[in-house]
């Protein structure tokens, strides 16, 4: 009796440890981003994206070098670690795909009427002041 209990108590750890490596984390896109996108036509090529969760859904608001104006995202969406939304700029429809590779790092692509366009994005840290 005492042999068995032993190699059920092993199976049941093993089961244990096997499944607590599998745990995939949760990756949060919220926060500040920088993005490069560097064969974006010119003033296209570099800017910050701002990611938001409130009410139960996300926002994306997209800010430009030299232009005083956030683009804000529309249908936003999160889900699989991949993040969907589109922008309006300047008369032109973008779709934008993006993929968190890990939670400081996510690439994708823009597609607009000319073609497609690779993004990088990567978090922004915020460094704390004493």
């Amino acid at each position: 009796m005492k042999k068995v209990f032993t190699v059920f108590l092993l199976i049941f750890m093993s089961i244990s440890i096997i499944s607590a490596q599998t745990v995939k984390e949760k990756k949060d896109p919220v926060g500040k981003w920088k993005f490069e996108a560097p064969v974006a036509p010119e003033g296209y090529t570099s800017g910050t994206m701002e990611i938001g969760f409130a009410e139960e859904k996300y926002s994306v608001t997209m800010t430009l070098p030299g232009i005083d104006y956030k683009f804000p995202g529309e249908k936003v969406k999160f889900e699989n670690d991949s993040l969907l939304f589109s922008l309006s700029l300047e008369d032109e429809y973008v779709s934008i795909n993006l993929k968190m590779e890990d939670t400081a790092k996510m690439s994708g692509k823009a597609f607009y009427s000319e073609g497609e366009i690779p993004l990088t994005l990567t978090r922004e840290i915020i460094k704390e002041t004493k």
